[in-house]
């Protein structure tokens, strides 16, 4: 798994842990905060609130909480690409598994991966993406020019999600061309209540397979002169987002 790809940036390597004990120091550290997990499945918007019950160093595996959803955890038994996120003393730290495997913990479901090999540990705020609503996407608007006969195509493509540095797009029908440093100027998002126009540059892309079988292609794209108006404009936007999911991760969502 790329977690560049994932999280739309070029450099999560540097923050990388590789340490063992480093890994299961966070790691416990994050099982007795009780702090919230947001897991998701397949890098789409199919998130989870889950919590670490339990870590078995000597069997090497991590127990965590399923969803109360069976047809969620049955998306979480088939995926090969479930990513866990979450927040210990305000470092982000991000880690994934390739397989998640059910069990029981204290006579409750629950499910089981392996300790991650590393994991990333992020205190840069412009690392900090949110993901965009799923039923009320975001739209993006792309010009693309054809330079044969100066013409151009109009595109409108939803988001994924949003930081202060860039947003991640899923292109479905892979109309954008994903070459790294591609520009496309013009750029109309339309954040709700605070549009904004600004460049776009591709910085990554990943052809994605989800566990229904559709496919889709993830652009992430990096700001590009962001005005100090549109720069306040996504940092209201993401404000409210993670206002919203950490109200609905509480059970406290008005």
């Amino acid at each position: 798994m790329n977690l560049n790809s994932i999280y739309g940036t070029d450099d999560l390597e540097a923050y990388q842990v590789h340490s063992r004990r480093e890994i299961l120091s966070l790691l416990h550290s994050i099982g007795e905060c009780n702090q919230l997990l947001r897991m998701t499945i397949d890098g789409s918007n199919d998130a989870v609130v889950t919590s670490i019950l339990k870590i078995d160093e000597a069997k090497n595996i991590v127990i965590v909480d399923c969803a109360p959803n069976a047809a969620q955890n049955k998306r979480i038994e088939r995926s090969e690409n479930i990513s866990f996120e979450t927040m210990l003393e305000h470092i982000r730290i991000l880690f994934f598994a390739n397989q998640a495997v059910p069990c029981m913990f204290e006579n409750l479901p629950a499910f089981s991966f392996a300790i991650p090999a590393s994991l990333i540990r992020l205190q840069r705020r412009e690392f900090y993406r949110v993901l965009t609503p799923v039923t009320n996407p975001v739209p993006c608007t792309i010009t693309i020019p054809h330079e044969v006969d100066n013409s151009s195509t109009t595109v409108v493509l939803p988001l994924q999600n949003i930081s202060v540095g860039g947003v991640a797009l899923l292109d479905e029908k892979k109309l954008l061309d994903n070459t790294y440093g591609r520009i496309y100027k013009d750029c109309r998002i339309d954040l709700p209540g605070s549009p904004i126009v600004t460049t776009l540059q591709v910085r990554n892309s990943q052809d994605l397979t989800f566990t229904n079988g559709k496919t889709s292609r993830r652009v992430g794209m990096m700001f590009n002169n962001l005005s100090r108006a549109a720069d306040n404009a996504v940092q209201r936007f993401i404000t409210k987002l993670e206002r919203e999911q950490n109200a609905k991760a509480t059970g406290f969502n008005n």
